[in-house]
């Protein structure tokens, strides 16, 4: 098969795993990046506040770089294709923020030590929130042309399955990624090093996105087909009213989705901190000396471990459970079933902050994996139903804003809260982390109430 074939192909089961590749190395770096860039950015002085304000490059760029990079590729015509230079671009380009965060302070150090420059207290810092920025930035513009991949090169009745292979390469990809440093402390007494954890990460990122882009060829557009691309596109606010004028029940959907995501990034965003000091009972390291930071470096790292195995646990639940929940949709519904999934994360949400019992939170999160196996697929389920076809784009688009939207709530005002509930013990400042899971647990309340009076069609 040649780079210059123009007729969609049908791939078989291995090129279809050969496809998902460069989105398992993807979720690889993500991954490391949720786990890890608490405890990097604390130890350089962030506190509970800044530390969420560092987390809106998410959202944000997802809101805004998608978008933009989707519309670029949609009209680049190289002789590598329309979509892999970004995919490529993007992965190296966050292959070497992920190698450079963990080392922000020390690179601050020795630029300022060779150009004669003074350094501020909080440079390190400065430089891994610009660091992490341009990780998610990169990460967003590879991850919308990888999927615009699909419907481009694969025949139609394959593009379900396609995206099925997309959602195993998540899950792989995460519980990988968490289980990698564990593991090894467990069976070699071997504590692997942040730093080398996210070099791991940038090279699984850059290496499976250089292997997709050289092995999975594009398909070359017709004549026909780049004449035919002449659409008269809406304004967003036309966009915006047609998507809400379709059915009530968008807009219950996109409710759910709102108080949904709250209840999510509540969990990406603090769950390690949790851990560390709330599990594990550090006190806040953020401004303590060098000396007293040494002296808890154990105790964080089999923290650190511990937040990336109860995360293995919870990518890997919805890993097994996101098939089953797929039959039972069919069978049951896709309200019914999303209400249980997402019922069963609250009720998880709820019981983690009342216990520092770590293997009960190992047990919790595997149910609150069960409802991110549904939050994965179902919203997007029930939502399919009352798409207009030609319109597919601009929903999502929209769609997505109550996705990312919500986030940006959490890394702000969730953040803020956070910060302004520190106490004193006798170990020193530390902050009721705990707090996010009853937030967490009382949105996802909300959003299975919502979910309960949505009306699918039959």
């Amino acid at each position: 098969m040649t780079q210059e074939a123009s007729e969609l192909r049908r791939l078989s089961t291995i090129q279809l795993l050969n496809f998902c590749l460069g989105f398992f190395g993807l979720q690889f770096a993500w991954q490391m990046r949720i786990i890890l860039s608490g405890p990097v950015t604390e130890e350089l002085g962030a506190s509970p506040f800044i530390f969420g304000l560092i987390w809106l490059a998410g959202p944000v760029t997802g809101m805004i770089v998608q978008p933009i990079i989707g519309a670029l590729s949609d009209n680049t015509h190289t002789p590598f294709g329309r979509r892999r230079p970004y995919l490529l671009a993007g992965a190296l380009l966050a292959s070497a923020a992920l190698w450079a965060f963990p080392n922000s302070e020390l690179i601050v150090e020795n630029l300022a030590a060779k150009f004669h420059l003074p350094v501020f207290e909080l440079a390190g810092l400065l430089f891994a929130a610009v660091m992490i920025w341009i990780i998610d930035a990169c990460i967003n513009a590879a991850q919308g042309p990888y999927r615009a991949l699909i419907p481009d090169n694969i025949v139609p009745e394959q593009h379900a399955i396609a995206n099925s292979y997309l959602s195993f390469a998540i899950g792989l990809g995460s519980v990988i990624a968490a289980g990698t440093a564990p593991l090894l402390k467990w069976a070699l007494n071997y504590q692997m090093s942040v730093e080398a954890q996210f070099v791991m990460a940038a090279l699984a990122f850059s290496l499976a996105m250089i292997w997709t882009c050289l092995t999975f060829y594009e398909r070359k557009e017709t004549t026909k087909e780049q004449m035919e691309k002449v659409v008269v596109k809406n304004s967003f606010i036309d966009d915006f009213k047609m998507f809400f004028q379709s059915s009530p029940e968008v807009i219950k959907i996109c409710f759910v989705q709102f108080f949904t995501w709250i209840g999510v990034m509540s969990l990406f965003i603090f769950f390690t901190q949790f851990s560390i000091h709330t599990v594990f009972n550090i006190p806040d390291l953020t401004e303590v000396s060098d000396a007293v930071r040494e002296q808890y470096a154990l105790a964080a790292a089999t923290a650190t471990n511990f937040s990336s195995v109860c995360f293995a646990i919870f990518n890997l639940v919805c890993f097994l459970v996101s098939i089953p929940i797929g039959i039972l949709s069919t069978k049951f519904g896709n309200r019914k079933v999303h209400l249980a999934s997402i019922a069963s994360m609250a009720l998880a949400y709820l019981l983690m902050a009342f216990t520092v019992n770590s293997k009960l939170i190992m047990i919790l999160m595997a149910f609150a994996g069960i409802g991110w196996a549904s939050i994965l697929s179902l919203p997007f389920a029930m939502l399919s139903e009352y798409i207009k076809k030609g319109s597919e784009g601009a929903v999502m688009g929209i769609f997505n804003i109550f996705i990312a939207g919500p986030q940006i709530l959490v890394c702000t005002l969730l953040a803020w809260f956070i910060s302004k509930c520190g106490f004193t013990n006798e170990l020193g400042l530390n902050y009721h982390w705990e707090y996010t899971f009853l937030v967490g647990a009382a949105v996802l309340a909300i959003a299975a109430v919502i979910t309960n009076f949505i009306k699918e069609k039959n």
